[in-house]
């Protein structure tokens, strides 16, 4: 039997509120079950620089055959004791004693080496295994602990070396999961209650990026636990920032058209439907900018790069998701409440005679004004810009020692300069060499001659410190006259060499002896290859600019060609991508002065550049996505100088809103004291607010407007010859005749 129209009108009405519903409680599902894994996200990352670079790096292969040589996989830590006198015989047997106790903790990984006194008699070294599978940063306090309790009245105690280096990252990163956060939504939260003046939206829209969060957490740790993705926790900042931030941006997009509905229907469904509607195709161009633009990173040598693309884009797509689908159920569930006590008023009669307008408005103030002077304001903005964007020959991305990757106090960073100040500065982290057992002597000789090494040691098992020196002669006995020379460890037919290098593992001094000693054992033709804490930093640096070089090209292009099928046309997406780049300049520029001259920074990882731009172009181009396409609706209806002036009217706000959100959450990477973040937070957060106020605001709209129609070429927008003049209210209030001639002129130029 047929359904009457009265049923068919209650089964609509059913699905109306059951959609709603079930959306809501898949993502509460869904966010169940990724909200505990926060806590959890240290057990399947890794902060390991060797994991992170190529297979074919010789810091890799190296790394790759260690345990063969070393036993079970460790990261030794370096003791330095220190004094302001010589220490004696009893204050030397006191640190022995203590060494030996010192074994029995637990995490740490066989018998410490003997203690090692300088030659000025006012330091010794100790080096202790660490299990890298341990909590390295609860092992390394510990041991310290213990030796400063252990250690003679007058004595310093400091651990560094690779260990501790360790420790101070797993420190850094330890607000990530907690603070970070915090910061971020408390910030999003206040600017969004400032900007709307609401109590409810803010939090629904929060609720929203949060869901997301917690579902795009749920994959990408599933996925790591795997093996399928490396996670670190560089990555995990980026991806918990990238989703707040974009989640709330696409928020507030389709926030911002569901209140233009609600002013022209009193059905929220379908104020609901229309907004998806108008909000779907931005949101979508823009997230699907954003994953092609992360995704371009899969073509990094580096590991690091390749996996923060399918993680930060698994992180777009859901936030994304959560924006066309969870935010409109929660937007059908309040309807007007849900803007309380700001509730928009159903007023059609008003909203026509305004022509879909805001009067009075800021923005459209400054729509105005560009469109009676598009040439001055892009021409002023344009050379400003070009002024920032000068600094960016100050900016120094070659590298920044490992002592300085923490922001603030680090013991490993004091320790490794007492060291240096008794020992030879790469104590601790020597370069290994791996070579044929039968070229042992031969190689040894040709590192000793090397500038820059100090010593050279083969690794034995038979020797008490494990590793015996070896000379002109040979492998020097280690141990009271009479004692044999120990034989070196064998494994796979090689033998390991240890050089220790005169300057800081991590500095650039010993950067420049490690290439020089590639260079020289390659040329020998032994086979030799080098690795190490030095070599892994060698080879990291060179994989970043190997990287920035091939990839930033190839994500101008990719954005390029989206940007062409978005807007149907080939000038205006050549235009949004130079002012992007410009502004990615400029942000650049500024960050070096700042960098330099402010925050006295030692330099950046040549990652810095790659990650600022491909992070403000993709999220840059939003803002031009978001104003463009609604320019290209207008523009069919009322042409494009009235489109232009239009577009920027009606999106000013909520664009503004979104940059405010964007910077705000990027921001609060800087609460974390790692230097890369710290950076990346000021590069990122600048540049969108650069975008956000100038670029979008004047520099696009000013250019548009004087080029005229032929910014759509070669669509069929700017061949249409009938275009409607400037409104009345485009117009100065005075001289109205003058306005029009301006406006006749400017339609020639069209």
């Amino acid at each position: 039997m047929p359904q009457t129209a009265t049923e068919r009108t209650t089964g609509r009405r059913w699905l109306r509120v059951l959609l709603p519903a079930l959306l809501v409680i898949v993502w509460l599902a869904g966010a169940g079950m990724g909200g505990p894994l926060f806590g959890k996200v240290d057990e399947v990352s890794s902060n390991d620089q060797t994991a992170y670079l190529p297979s074919s790096a010789e810091a890799t292969e190296v790394q790759e055959s260690l345990g063969g040589f070393l036993g079970d996989d460790s990261l030794p830590a370096v003791v330095v004791f220190s004094s302001d006198e010589e220490l004696d015989a009893a204050q030397l047997d006191a640190l022995g004693t203590a060494a030996a106790d010192a074994a029995d903790l637990e995490g740490v990984n066989g018998d410490p080496s003997p203690v090692i006194p300088s030659e000025d008699g006012q330091a010794a070294q100790l080096y202790v295994p660490i299990d890298a599978d341990a909590e390295v940063a609860d092992v390394v306090t510990e041991l310290g602990e213990t030796l400063r309790a252990d250690a003679p009245d007058g004595v310093d105690v400091h651990v560094t070396g690779p260990a501790g280096f360790t420790a101070d990252l797993v420190a850094g990163f330890a607000g990530i999961d907690g603070i970070l956060l915090l910061v971020a939504l408390l910030a999003v939260l206040v600017i969004l209650v400032i900007v709307y003046r609401s109590l409810l939206l803010p939090v629904v829209v929060l609720a929203t990026s949060l869901f997301a969060l917690c579902v795009a957490l749920l994959v990408v740790w599933h996925l790591a636990d795997a093996g399928v993705l490396l996670l670190s926790g560089q990555t995990q900042g980026i991806l918990f920032i990238l989703v707040i931030g974009a989640a709330t941006d696409y928020s507030l997009l389709l926030v911002a058209r569901f209140r233009e509905e609600l002013r022209v229907t009193q059905d929220r469904g379908a104020a609901v439907i229309a907004a998806i509607k108008g909000s779907f195709e931005p949101i979508v161009a823009s997230g699907g900018t954003v994953i092609a633009g992360l995704l371009c990173l899969l073509l990094s040598d580096l590991k690091s790069n390749s996996t923060l693309g399918p993680v930060a884009s698994i992180g777009i797509v859901f936030a994304m998701l959560a924006a066309l689908t969870l935010l409109p159920a929660l937007l059908f569930v309040f309807g007007r409440a849900a803007y309380w006590p700001r509730r928009p008023a159903y007023e059609p009669e008003r909203v026509a005679a305004e022509e879909g307008l805001p009067q009075a408005s800021l923005w459209r103030r400054l729509a105005g004004a560009i469109q009676r002077h598009p040439r001055p304001i892009w021409i002023v903005t344009l050379v400003l810009l070009v002024a920032g964007a000068a600094g960016v020959t100050q900016l120094q991305a070659q590298g920044v020692p490992q002592s300085d990757l923490v922001i603030g106090a680090s013991e490993a960073r004091d320790g490794q300069a007492v060291l240096g100040e008794h020992f030879p500065g790469g104590s601790g982290s020597p370069a290994y060499v791996l070579v044929a057992e039968d070229a042992l002597q031969e190689t040894a000789d040709l590192v000793r001659e090397t500038d820059g090494v100090d010593a050279v040691a083969v690794t034995s098992a038979d020797s008490p410190s494990g590793s015996a020196p070896v000379t002109s002669d040979g492998i020097a006995a280690v141990g009271p006259p009479g004692t044999p020379a120990p034989e070196p460890t064998v494994s796979e037919g090689r033998v390991l060499l240890q050089a220790t290098l005169a300057d800081a593992a991590d500095s650039d001094a010993a950067a420049a002896t490690v290439e020089q000693l590639r260079d020289e054992l390659h040329a020998a033709g032994d086979g030799a290859i080098v690795g190490g804490v030095t070599a892994t930093a060698v080879d990291t640096n060179q994989a970043s600019i190997h990287d920035r070089t091939l990839i930033i090209p190839i994500v101008l292009l990719v954005i390029l060609v989206i940007l062409m099928l978005l807007l149907r046309s080939v000038l205006a997406p050549v235009l949004l991508i130079l002012t992007t780049v410009l502004s990615f300049g400029t942000a650049l520029g500024v960050a070096a002065l700042v960098f330099n001259g402010v925050f006295d920074f030692p330099g950046a990882d040549p990652a810095v550049p790659l990650y600022g731009f491909v992070f403000l172009v993709a999220l840059g181009i939003d803002y031009n996505i978001f104003l463009m396409t609604r320019v290209r609706e207008e523009t069919k209806r009322h042409g494009t100088r009235e489109g232009i002036f239009r577009g920027l009217t009606i999106t000013g706000g909520v664009i503004t809103s979104a940059g405010l959100v964007l910077a705000a959450t990027f921001a609060a990477l800087s609460v974390i004291p790692i230097l890369f973040l710290v950076q990346i937070a000021f590069i990122v957060a600048f540049g969108v607010l650069l975008d956000t106020f100038v670029v979008r605001s004047l520099l696009v709209p000013a250019l548009a407007t004087d080029i005229g129609r032929a910014i759509w070429w070669p669509s069929r927008l700017a061949r249409r010859d009938a275009e409607p003049h400037a409104p009345a209210h485009a117009l100065p209030e005075h001289g109205r005749h003058a306005g029009a001639e301006d406006d006749a002129g400017a339609s020639e130029r069209r």
